[in-house]
C-alpha cells in the first residue's frame, strides 16, 4: 500500500478548501486524457455529464473530475476545471476548438459551516491550480472540508468525516488508486476487524453507536427524517492499466464493494453514492481485471479509513480521534 492517487501515471489532483464555510472541492486531472466509467448506486446522487460515460455513446476520453461540495450548487464548480483545461487547449476536439469533458458528482455539506457558501466556478479553478502529482492531502480537505458520517440521530451527534486516498503498486508495474470524499448516513468501519470507526456518538465505554443494530430495532432513537440530514460518498478510482470504457464502468462498479465493507450501511436512500474510474493508458501489460477489480476494493476501502483517522474536528463536530479521546 502506497499513499496517493497521483501514484497513478498521467493523473493530478488538487484541492480547494474553505475550513471557514466547511466546505471545498477536489480536482482530479488527467490531461493526456483517460478512459472514464462511472457507476452511482446511491438513492440522492447529484451529477453532471455522466451519461457520456455511458459505454455506448460517442466521447471516448474524459480530462478530469470534479468531486464537490455544496450540494447541487457545487457542481458550478465544474466550470472553473473546464475553464482551466480550455486555457490548456485541453479537451475533445469538435470543429476548430477543443472541449474539455468534466464529469462530476457532489455532496451535502450544507448542514455545517456558513450553509450559504458553495464551491463554484473560481473554487473549481483554484482547485486546478494547485493539482499535482505530490500525494495528495487527506482530512478535513477538498471536497471532504464539511462531510461527517454516522448521522442515524442526528447531526449534533454525527462524527466529522473526510477525504482519504490510497494506491497500490504491483512488481510487473500496474498501479491502482482510489480517493474518497466520505460523507455516509451509515458508520464506517474496519472491515478486517468489524471495529466501528467512526459513528453516531453516544457516551461510554464505546463512543459510537452501531447504525445497523439502530435500523433493525437497537434501544436508541432513531432521527425521524434522516433523509432531511444530507449524506453522500464520492470518488474516483484510476488505474495506468488500457481499458475499454466497458471495463473501465466495470472498474468504478466494483469499487462500490470497497464502500460497501467499509460503510455501513452504504448507498441508502439518504445518500447519492457515486464512483468515477480512470485509466489512464500508461501501462500496455497483459491486462488481468480480476486482479485490478480486487486491487480496486483494496483501495477503496484503505482511502475511506485514511479519511476518516486523517480528519479533524469542525463546526463542533468531532474527528473520530477526539470522540475516543473522551469528546462525546
Amino acid at each position: 500500500m502506497r499513499t496517493s492517487i497521483c501514484d497513478v501515471e498521467g493523473i493530478v489532483a488538487g484541492h480547494y478548501s474553505d475550513k471557514t464555510n466547511a466546505t471545498g472541492c477536489t480536482v482530479i486531472l488527467c490531461p493526456e486524457g483517460g478512459t472514464g466509467g462511472v457507476d452511482i448506486r446511491g438513492g440522492a446522487p447529484g451529477t453532471r455529464e455522466t451519461d457520456l460515460l455511458n459505454p455506448i455513446n460517442l466521447v471516448q476520453e474524459i480530462h478530469g473530475i470534479l468531486l464537490s461540495g455544496g450540494s447541487a450548487f457545487g457542481l458550478e464548480a465544474a466550470g472553473g476545471v473546464m475553464a482551466y483545461l480550455s486555457e490548456r487547449n485541453i479537451g475533445h476536439p469538435v470543429g476548430s476548438r477543443k472541449i474539455p469533458i468534466v464529469p462530476a458528482a457532489i455532496l451535502f455539506d450544507l448542514g455545517i459551516g456558513s450553509g450559504d457558501v458553495f464551491p463554484g466556478k473560481t473554487e473549481g479553478y483554484i482547485a486546478c491550480q494547485n493539482a499535482s502529482n505530490h500525494p495528495l492531502e487527506q482530512g478535513s480537505v477538498g471536497a471532504g472540508t464539511g462531510a461527517t458520517v454516522g448521522k442515524a440521530l442526528g447531526l449534533q451527534r454525527a462524527t466529522k468525516g473526510g477525504l482519504g486516498t490510497a494506491s497500490l503498486t504491483f512488481s510487473d508495474g500496474l498501479v491502482i488508486g482510489a480517493v474518497v470524499a466520505v460523507n455516509s448516513f451509515g458508520d464506517v468501519v474496519d472491515p478486517q476487524t468489524g471495529t466501528i470507526l467512526a459513528g453516531p456518538r453516544q457516551s461510554g465505554t464505546n463512543p459510537f453507536c452501531n447504525t445497523m443494530e439502530l435500523l433493525l430495532g437497537g434501544s436508541d432513537t432513531l432521527q425521524p427524517n434522516p433523509s432531511t440530514l444530507g449524506n453522500t460518498t464520492i470518488g474516483v478510482v484510476a488505474t495506468n492499466a488500457t481499458l475499454s470504457k466497458s471495463q473501465a464502468t466495470k472498474l468504478a462498479a466494483q469499487a462500490h464493494d470497497g464502500l460497501a465493507l467499509a460503510i455501513r450501511p452504504c448507498h441508502t436512500m439518504s445518500d447519492g453514492d457515486a464512483i468515477f474510474a480512470i485509466a489512464t493508458g500508461k501501462s500496455k501489460n497483459s491486462l488481468n481485471m480480476n486482479r485490478i477489480c480486487a486491487g480496486v476494493v483494496t483501495v477503496t476501502v484503505q482511502a475511506v479509513i485514511n479519511a476518516i483517522q486523517s480528519c479533524s474536528g469542525l463546526d463542533g463536530i468531532p474527528s473520530a480521534k477526539e470522540a475516543l479521546n473522551g469528546n462525546p
